[in-house]
């Protein structure tokens, strides 16, 4: 009777169906430093709010950005601020050892990004591209370009299994015109949790209520109570969505969105990643058109 129960389950495609809804993606988000992956926190919440796995990683633990502290002190803020924020977004939240302002292309920190995409089995990889201001952040886009594919050959860093198929590797939006611009090749409609975006950036006190106003005038400007805080970083955080980035929610989302969205992640395709087909990015990205 068990059987013949097992097969009328799997036939009508039960079975199927709660598999296929059991099945999580893995994501993994690079930055620089402790609050350049908050950039994507909105996609990240979405994913979390879904039950798939998310963790946030900075390959510096951030202890030269900052007026007035520096050294073992900020290093020891900014890893509390982190996991602060990782908190709040539902997300895991890990920071590295790399000295602020020192982090280069080696080898060794190569292998320590293969070995974290590894362990994390990671559909998705999203980081920045090599096109920057601050040699940081040049240096992760470096990092993570060469990971790619590399994760798979079972003969580079041997004591973590390789995956078993290369994930599709994103640039995160950025401003750069040279050498090439950014291309919005998928978007996310994060309008409905940008509050809790803004909630969770704000546990990087010593960054956006400090160290960013600070290097452009504006320290006097911001305000001391903590809710005040959090709508005058709604202000100044927010991105205009432009027109390609409208066209790409129509894309994925259909004309209406892409009309009322008010807040949105975009992302671009490495080529040196799995290049996903349209249906794959629907199938990676769940919460597109919902």
């Amino acid at each position: 009777m068990k059987i013949l129960i097992l097969l009328f389950l799997f036939c009508t495609g039960i079975i199927f169906k709660s598999t296929a809804q059991d099945i999580k993606i893995n994501v993994i988000i690079f930055g620089a430093h402790p609050d350049d992956p908050d950039s994507d926190a909105g996609t990240a919440i979405k994913y979390a709010n879904l039950g798939h796995n998310v963790m946030m990683v900075s390959l510096t633990n951030g202890d030269a950005g900052h007026q007035d502290m520096g050294g073992g002190e900020l290093a020891r803020i900014r890893r509390a601020e982190a996991t602060e924020a990782g908190k709040r977004y539902g997300v895991k939240y890990i920071t590295l050892d790399n000295h602020d302002g020192e982090l280069m292309p080696t080898l060794e920190n190569r292998l320590k990004v293969i070995r974290l995409i590894r362990k994390w089995n990671a559909d998705i990889v999203i980081g920045p591209r090599p096109n920057d201001y601050h040699p940081d952040h040049r240096y992760t886009g470096i990092l993570l370009q060469d990971a790619a594919y590399m994760v798979i050959v079972p003969n580079i860093a041997p004591d973590t299994p390789p995956l078993k198929k290369n994930p599709v590797f994103l640039y995160t939006r950025d401003r750069f015109q040279k050498p090439n611009p950014f291309s919005p090749d998928i978007a996310v409609d994060i309008s409905d949790v940008y509050e809790q975006k803004i909630y969770g950036m704000a546990a990087h006190e010593s960054q956006f209520f400090d160290w960013l106003p600070w290097t452009v005038g504006q320290l006097e400007n911001v305000p001391e109570d903590p809710e005040e805080r959090l709508v005058w970083l709604g202000k100044v955080w927010q991105n205009p969505i432009n027109d390609e980035a409208r066209k790409s929610l129509a894309k994925w989302y259909g004309e209406e969105t892409a009309k009322n969205a008010t807040k949105v992640e975009t992302f671009e395709i490495c080529e040196y990643g799995k290049r996903p087909s349209d249906e794959e990015i629907r199938k990676l990205f769940p919460m597109i058109g919902k």
